[in-house]
């Protein structure tokens, strides 16, 4: 095969937010595939927070992306050449193709789709990682129970959307918080969210619990934390006793490192562990990618809903491989308004 492909590595490591001088644009010939492997065009790339962690270099749950390395990245795409038994060009396949508009993957390490069932693109956001990681964080760690109220950050992104939908249809009161009127309203009228919060209205974590408190009367019984920072600070101390805090990302603290510099001025380890004694709190981290064989699970339970609009979802889609450094920081400023997707054709 003698055409180009086109690829982003990680030129640089950021300090504090990316630049577009961290990516560097690479074309290259497009490879055929070896015993088992396919060759995929990319139709469809996945942008999501958890990138962030692995363009820093310090120990994380996955390997760190290296300089010069393609910064990787999930993808829907069609097979144009194939040397695996099983599949053939113009089939459909799910991995992870990296920030590239081609690439060459074992045929065992990707997922057969059929795009008459459901568009590609939900296959990366609601019925894909972010909608898996909602639906196994709330159902195996938040335990719901009708009548609980549940607060979810980043309300309106494809994994707290997910939560605050789930919550509802199990009868319990869902809270959101997200960045600007538009999308608190957003929340409440297209997700149904009972209230939403917009943090950005609010200049500390103080009055972001005044506030909170009035919208929860009864406390929090379920923390779905997926972004740190103030919102953390805010919801802790309204906790009710053997409260649920289930912990998938914490994308405040992203751009100041895998640690998240300067957490200890918003909320101090002291006041975080007692009020978890106290209030007999489970806090439970994950990562989804423990959990893949699961998926099969989630894909029968929500699948339906999605397709029958139970389940409703927003996608933001950016053209062209070139804009995706763009994109990408402005996902970690809270620019995009729902699932954030990369259309290469």
């Amino acid at each position: 095969m003698t055409d180009q492909m086109q690829y982003i590595t990680l030129a640089s490591r950021p300090t504090g937010a990316p630049t577009p001088d961290n990516f560097a644009f690479e074309t290259a010939p497009i490879p055929d595939p070896g015993p088992g492997e396919v060759v995929v065009r990319v139709h469809y790339m996945s942008l999501d927070p958890y990138m962030r962690g692995r363009m820093d270099a310090g120990k994380s749950y996955t390997a760190a992306t290296q300089i010069g390395e393609t910064m990787g990245a999930g993808g829907v795409g069609e097979v144009i050449a194939s040397n695996a038994e099983g599949w053939s060009a113009g089939d459909f396949a799910l991995g992870m193709f990296g920030w590239a508009s081609h690439a060459v993957q074992p045929a065992k390490a990707l997922r057969k789709l059929d795009p008459n069932v459901a568009p590609l693109t939900a296959t990366l956001g609601v019925l894909g990682m972010p909608g898996f990681t909602g639906w196994h964080g709330l159902m195996e760690y938040g335990r719901p129970k009708a009548g609980e109220t549940l607060v979810v950050a980043a309300a309106t992104g494809p994994v707290g959307s997910m939560v605050g939908q789930l919550a509802k249809s199990l009868g319990l009161r869902a809270v959101g918080i997200a960045g600007g009127a538009d999308k608190c309203a957003l929340a409440t009228d297209t997700f149904g969210f009972d209230a939403c919060l917009d943090h950005r209205a609010y200049p500390d974590a103080k009055s972001l619990r005044a506030a909170l408190s009035d919208a929860c009367p009864n406390g929090v019984d379920i923390y779905f934390e997926n972004v740190g920072g103030k919102v953390l600070e805010a919801v802790m101390p309204l906790m009710n006793a053997y409260g649920r805090v289930p912990v998938c990302g914490m994308i405040s603290w992203y751009n100041a490192g895998g640690l998240g510099a300067g957490a200890e001025a918003t909320m101090t380890v002291p006041a975080l562990w007692r009020g978890i004694l106290v209030n007999h709190l489970s806090v439970q981290g994950f990562i989804i990618s423990d959990f893949f064989h699961r998926l099969p699970e989630f894909i029968q339970d929500v699948a339906p809903k999605v397709l029958n609009g139970q389940i409703k979802y927003i996608e933001d889609i950016t053209e062209g491989l070139e804009n995706a450094p763009d994109a990408f920081i402005g996902l970690l400023g809270g620019k995009n308004l729902g699932k954030l997707i990369v259309k290469l054709v």
